[in-house]
């Protein structure tokens, strides 16, 4: 869903306190280098499926309620014709991004956030420079509100919420239009059995050259072609598949993809993973608790940096002591250098002094010899 933009193959080099690290960690470890900017978590208990969606490096995070969802091999597994998503090297490009049903300006504060959350997930498009070959894929968020008290349950008796969003995955199929779909397959290199045939023109025609009806192909069954024609469209560029030439008529039809998923979101928080809580589907306060609530947090938050400083003065304090106790062991060290090295410069000087001495001895006596 998310390629190509997205770390596919990553892994973690350790694995060791694994279940400690928290978006605050991946998120300062990954937003610089890998240049990161949302973090998408999942977490599971026995009573639901959770999906947590960060902005990096400091929020707001989005909590959901993952209250549906079927994986992409399920979906192509109903398909008649999935579509080949390997040989196609349709990830190669981002998707095109569709919110549905979101409002306008006079939408609810929470519902802009998602809207704009969900756009900033994938790069811009820029409809000037874009090239009609990379616009493969489309990614749709359906925001739907259910008006009424009334409780609504789905087909599986799960009771459904007033507000939810649907997230579908499709690739853009097109096929040209304005020929025959014997052409068309011939064209799309689906050439069929024509081993019954005396010649392609009685396979494109219907009848042989005498005009009876001509043998039937096997394998001359194609794909129908849409007959919806609001999705025909002139194409300014050439698109992918054979036969979408420029300035051709084609229809255009989307494939499911998948996954599929239904969330409700439940939380929204200022920072990352953390912080005031700016709205919350199920816990409502008055302005008084929420007053009360911000100090709770601006008081715990005072009260951090203040046992924050501390500790660093206290480690400033050792350190400066440490440095003390070492320069002292320094200079005492020096000192019996010093000490030691007049010792023995002391003792050498006197080693030469008596050495001297004697000599002078020995040269009085061999004086005296000779005059005697």
């Amino acid at each position: 869903l998310m390629m190509p933009y997205t770390a596919l193959k990553f892994q973690e080099i350790s694995k060791s306190n694994k279940l400690s690290k928290s978006l605050q960690h991946y998120s300062k470890e990954l937003s610089g280098s890998l240049g990161l900017t949302h973090i998408m978590s999942f977490s599971q208990n026995k009573s639901k499926l959770s999906m947590r969606l960060a902005r990096t490096p400091s929020g707001p995070t989005l909590t959901f309620k993952v209250q549906q969802f079927s994986l992409s091999k399920n979906v192509r597994k109903v398909q008649r014709r999935p579509f080949d998503v390997h040989s196609s090297n349709i990830s190669s490009h981002p998707p095109i991004v569709v919110t549905n049903n979101f409002g306008d300006t006079t939408a609810a504060p929470h519902v802009k956030l998602m809207r704009i959350t969900f756009q900033n997930m994938f790069p811009a498009l820029n409809v000037a420079t874009v090239k009609l070959r990379e616009c493969r894929r489309v990614v749709l968020f359906n925001f739907i509100r259910r008006e009424g008290t009334e409780e609504v349950t789905n087909a599986h008796g799960q009771s459904e919420e007033d507000e939810e969003v649907e997230v579908r995955h499709y690739a853009i199929r097109a096929t040209p239009v304005g020929i025959t779909k014997k052409v068309r397959r011939i064209i799309q290199a689906k050439i069929p059995n024509l081993s019954k045939l005396e010649d392609i023109s009685d396979y494109i025609t219907g009848t042989t050259s005498t005009g009876a009806p001509a043998p039937a192909a096997s394998g001359a069954m194609s794909d129908s072609e849409a007959e919806d024609e609001t999705s025909h469209v002139v194409l300014p560029q050439k698109y992918n598949g054979k036969g979408n030439a420029k300035s051709h008529k084609s229809a255009l039809k989307l494939v499911e993809l998948g996954p599929r998923l239904r969330l409700k979101l439940t939380k929204v928080e200022r920072g990352l993973a953390a912080g005031d809580v700016m709205y919350h589907a199920y816990v409502q306060k008055d302005p008084k608790e929420v007053k009360a609530q911000r100090e709770k947090i601006e008081q715990e938050a005072a009260l951090k940096k203040r046992r924050r400083e501390e500790q660093e003065e206290n480690v400033r304090r050792k350190k400066m002591v440490q440095e003390e106790k070492s320069e002292r062991k320094k200079r005492r060290r020096e000192e019996r250098e010093r000490v030691a090295m007049q010792e023995l410069r002391g003792a050498a000087a006197a080693d030469d002094s008596s050495d001297e001495d004697e000599d002078d001895r020995q040269d009085s006596d061999t004086e005296e010899e000779e005059e005697e």
